[in-house]
C-alpha cells in the first residue's frame, strides 16, 4: 500500500494550500446544484452545497476561552456539565492542577461534557472517507481503526460557533458524497440505492481526486466539496498523528522519558563553537 508519509493528492496539503483555503473560505459564494429527485435521502444536493458554502465562509476559529468577565459563569456551567460540583476545589479532581472544566480540563481523567452531533449513519460514512485519506499499510492501521471519525465528531460537536460551523460543512459534504456517488455510478438504481461508502475503492478515489485540491477546484463545480474534503483531511491527519500509533508511523521520538542524557560528543560541540 502507499506510504502514509507520502504527499499524494488525497492526503497532505502544504501550508500554502491551507493559507489559500482560508482566503477562499472568507469569500466563498453560494454553490448551486440540481434539485433533489422525489424520495431521495437527506438534504438535496443544492442545499448540501449551500450549507457547505455557508459553513466554509464562517470566520476562523474563535478562542476556546470565555469572553472578558465570563470566566466564573463559564467555569461553573462547564464544571456542572462535566459532572463536577460547582464548589469543587482543585484537590477534588484527578489532576490537582486543573479545575476540570472546559477552560481548564483535567487531562489525566478527561471528560467530554457535550453531546455528539453526528448520527451513526454519518459516522459510518465519515469512517470510510477517513480511510480513503489514510488507509492501513504495513506500519499502522487505517484512520478509522484509531477513531479518527470519532475525533471529528467530538471536534465538530464542541459548543464553539466556529467548530459547529465546521460540523455543518462536514454533514453537508457527506450528503454531497452520496449524491455524487449516485450521479456517477448509480446506473439507474433508486435514488438512495448507491452511496459513497458502498463504492469500490477506485470509484471512491475517482470522486476524491476531483475534490482533493481546493486551488484546482476554485471557481468550479467542486469548489464547495473541495473545502469539505480539505477540512476532513486536516482533522483526519490531526486525529491520526496524535495517537501513539500515528507517532510511531512518522517515527516521532518526542515525549519519551529518558533514564539518562548524554551531551553531544566533543567534535559536535567544537563544530558549533561550544568547546
Amino acid at each position: 500500500m502507499s506510504d502514509k508519509r507520502g504527499a499524494g493528492p488525497a492526503r497532505v496539503g502544504g501550508e500554502e494550500r491551507i493559507a489559500a483555503r482560508n482566503r477562499r473560505e472568507r469569500a466563498l459564494p453560494m454553490a448551486e446544484g440540481r434539485e433533489a429527485a422525489p424520495g431521495e435521502r437527506g438534504m438535496d444536493r443544492r442545499h448540501a452545497l449551500k450549507v457547505m458554502a455557508l459553513a466554509a465562509a464562517a470566520p476562523g476559529l474563535a478562542s476556546c476561552g470565555p469572553g472578558p468577565g465570563d470566566e466564573n459563569v463559564a467555569a461553573g456551567a462547564s464544571a456542572g456539565a462535566a459532572g463536577i460540583p460547582g464548589d469543587s476545589t482543585p484537590g477534588q479532581v484527578a489532576n490537582p492542577n486543573a479545575r476540570g472544566d472546559l477552560w481548564d480540563p483535567d487531562l489525566l481523567s478527561p471528560v467530554v461534557p457535550w453531546e455528539r452531533s453526528l448520527d451513526p449513519d454519518e459516522l459510518e460514512s465519515l469512517a470510510v472517507l477517513c480511510d480513503v485519506i489514510l488507509p492501513a499499510d504495513d506500519r499502522s492501521p487505517a484512520a478509522s481503526e484509531l477513531g479518527a471519525h470519532d475525533f471529528i465528531d467530538e471536534w465538530v460537536s464542541a459548543p464553539y460557533e466556529a467548530l459547529q460551523a465546521g460540523g455543518v460543512l462536514i454533514r453537508g459534504g457527506l450528503v454531497w458524497l452520496d449524491r455524487e456517488a449516485h450521479a456517477r455510478f448509480g446506473g439507474g438504481a433508486p435514488p438512495a440505492g448507491v452511496r459513497f461508502r458502498d463504492l469500490t475503492s477506485a470509484q471512491q478515489h475517482a470522486i476524491c481526486d476531483d475534490i482533493c485540491d481546493p486551488e484546482r477546484a476554485e471557481g468550479g463545480p467542486f469548489e464547495a466539496p473541495s473545502l469539505f474534503f480539505d477540512r476532513v483531511r486536516y482533522l483526519t491527519l490531526t486525529a491520526f498523528w496524535t495517537t501513539a500509533e500515528g507517532m510511531d508511523d512518522i517515527q516521532y521520538v518526542g515525549n519519551t522519558p529518558l533514564t539518562r542524557w548524554d551531551p553531544p560528543p566533543p567534535e559536535v560541540l567544537r563544530h558549533i563553537g561550544l568547546a
